[in-house]
């Protein structure tokens, strides 16, 4: 299954595109392709605030990652400032994923002057 995302308008993948390129490359119908997507969606989040480790063979990646309190500083005034404590996502592409956006940055190096 070949699906291209050639038509889009703007350099960021939307959901909205993505439920229109299932609707028009797979047949879903629009009201199915949304449902999908905000299944998937909420599932990797739900996933993810339950503090569970998301694996995309062949994409990547998303882990979550505990991050200490620390000093900082405001850099307006530079008042000394607590950062608290949090958690956040981190994503880390796999091997394969890398390997397509080297190559792709040859191939385009190679058509610029």
């Amino acid at each position: 299954m070949d699906i291209t995302v050639e038509s889009l308008e703007t350099p960021a993948l939307t959901k909205a595109q993505l439920a229109e390129l299932l609707f028009e490359q797979i047949g879903l119908n629009k009201r199915e392709s949304k449902d999908m997507i905000d299944a998937f969606f909420d599932l990797v989040a739900l996933s993810l605030v339950e503090g569970n480790d998301v694996k995309i063979t062949g994409f990547g990646n998303f882990q979550i990652r505990t991050k200490a309190p620390r000093p900082g500083r405001n850099p307006r005034t530079g008042e000394a400032i607590p950062i608290k404590a949090r958690r956040v996502v981190t994503f880390h592409a796999s091997h394969k994923l890398k390997d397509q956006i080297q190559d792709q940055a040859f191939v385009a190096s190679r058509l610029l002057p």
